[in-house]
């Protein structure tokens, strides 16, 4: 009976872990990385403020740091006519579909104390990840119809 108790607790700590594939991803976004560039998937000229921060001129060209093993992180932006400066987040990736290797990127700006001043996130698709580059996408509704937000970045 203990065995079959142990057992038990043993597979339920093993399938409510963090799967292989999300640890080695974290293993992957570790570090610095620039958000390079921003595309719609709609021609034409928006006016989108994304993450509830700024605009897509001013993330192009930002430094993101991310810690996984706290799942914190900072992005800075630095592109002088917007309001510049480290801002701070805390995130989470999460593993939608293990067949096709599809995540979820939540993501939620914090304080520095990673105190989360308004408790909004946002969830992105993290849709792309190699030693290199990796791509987030978000898709909203404008007029009824999908608008997709393409993010772009490289690894420093």
């Amino acid at each position: 009976m203990k065995r079959l108790v142990l057992f038990l607790f043993t597979l339920a700590l093993i399938s409510c872990g963090t799967s292989k594939t999300v640890r080695e991803s974290k293993k992957v976004i570790k570090g610095e990385w620039t958000l390079s560039s921003i595309a719609y998937n709609t021609a034409g000229k928006f006016n989108v403020t994304l993450l509830s921060d700024t605009s897509k001129d001013c993330f192009e060209g930002s430094t993101w740091k991310f810690i996984p093993n706290n799942n914190t992180g900072t992005y800075s932006i630095n592109e002088t006519s917007c309001s510049t400066g480290v801002r701070n987040f805390v995130f989470t990736i999460q593993e939608i579909d293990n067949k096709t290797g599809l995540y979820d990127f939540l993501l939620k700006p914090t304080n520095e104390k990673q105190k989360s001043e308004t408790n909004q996130g946002f969830r992105l698709s993290l849709t792309s990840l190699s030693d290199t580059i990796m791509q987030w996408q978000q898709t909203v509704s404008v007029d009824g119809k999908p608008f997709t937000i393409t993010m772009n970045f490289t690894k420093l």
